[in-house]
C-alpha cells in the first residue's frame, strides 16, 4: 500500500481508454471483452497495485473500479486518486447494495455507483453518461474565448470545467463540477431535489434517494468558508437549494 501511495500518474490521458479494475477476473474478462465490442480500449487490473502501474503510463478516460479487493480497497484507491488534480473520472462497482453504501462511494469522490451484479449494458449507458458530463473542452476554450462565471474568489471556466479560488485550481470530482454548473446557470433560483437528479443524467434514483445532498455537502467542503452555515449553496427549506452568487450580505 506505501508504494501504491506514492505511485506517480502520467499526465498523458488516451481518449477511449477504459481501466476495469476488479479482484474477479470473471468480471475483469466480461466487462473488457463487452466495452471493446463497443469501441472502447480496455486494459485490467487485478488490484491497487496493478492500477498504478497502468496509471504511471497513461491515463484513462475513465476508470471502473471494484469496492471489495483484498490489500488496498477500492474506497481507498478512488480517494487518494482524487486528490490528483484532472484525475479522470471513477464508476465504482460494488456487492454492497445499499443506500448507505453508494453514498459513501459518492463521498469518496466516485461519479457513479453500479451495484453487483449488473448488466453489462446498464455499465455501458453509465460510463457513456459520465462521458457526456466530461466531453473534452470545447474549441474556443483553446482558441482563448473561455467563459468564465466568478463569485467571491472564485472563478469558474466553464470551457475548460475548472474551479479556482484567487488563481489556485480547486479539485472538484466530475459530479462536482457538473453540479455547480447547474447552479451558476441558475443563480438566484430555488432549484429542487428532484429538479436537480433529473439535471445530473446516468442516476438511479427513488422517493427517498438522498444522494444530491452528499453532492451537495462535498460542494459546500469546497466552497464554503463555513459549510454548515454556507454562503453561497443554502438550503430553502421545503424548496431544494438557492445558489447565490454575492455570498452573505
Amino acid at each position: 500500500m506505501g508504494s501504491a501511495r506514492e505511485a506517480r500518474y502520467s499526465c498523458r490521458m488516451e481518449k477511449d481508454l477504459i481501466y476495469v479494475t476488479d479482484d474477479d477476473p470473471g468480471i475483469r474478462e466480461l466487462v473488457a471483452e463487452y466495452l471493446s465490442t463497443q469501441g472502447y480500449v480496455v486494459e485490467t487490473a487485478a488490484d491497487a497495485a496493478a492500477l498504478d502501474r497502468l496509471l504511471a503510463v497513461r491515463l484513462p478516460q475513465l476508470v471502473v473500479l471494484d469496492w471489495m479487493m483484498p490489500g488496498e480497497d477500492g474506497l481507498s484507491i478512488a480517494r487518494r486518486l482524487r486528490a490528483q488534480p484532472g484525475f479522470p473520472p471513477i464508476i465504482m462497482l460494488s456487492a454492497k447494495g445499499e443506500d448507505i453504501d453508494r453514498i459513501i462511494g459518492l463521498e469518496v469522490g466516485a461519479d457513479d455507483y453500479l451495484p453487483k451484479p449488473f448488466n453489462p449494458r446498464e455499465l455501458l449507458a453509465r460510463i457513456r453518461a459520465v462521458l457526456r458530463r466530461h466531453d473534452v473542452v470545447p474549441a474556443q476554450a483553446a482558441a482563448g474565448t473561455a467563459k468564465t462565471f466568478a463569485f467571491g474568489p472564485f472563478v469558474v471556466n466553464l470551457d475548460a470545467r475548472m474551479l479556482s479560488r484567487d488563481g489556485a485550481e480547486i479539485a472538484l470530482t466530475g459530479g462536482e463540477y457538473e453540479l455547480l454548473e447547474i447552479f451558476v446557470a441558475h443563480a438566484n433560483r430555488a432549484l429542487s431535489r428532484d429538479w436537480l437528479m433529473d439535471q445530473l443524467r446516468g442516476f438511479e434514483r427513488d422517493p427517498f434517494d438522498r444522494s444530491i445532498d452528499v453532492r451537495v455537502n462535498r460542494l459546500r467542503k469546497k466552497i464554503e468558508d463555513d459549510p454548515a452555515n454556507p454562503a453561497y449553496i443554502r438550503t430553502q427549506r421545503g424548496q431544494g437549494y438557492l445558489f447565490v452568487p454575492r455570498g452573505k450580505d
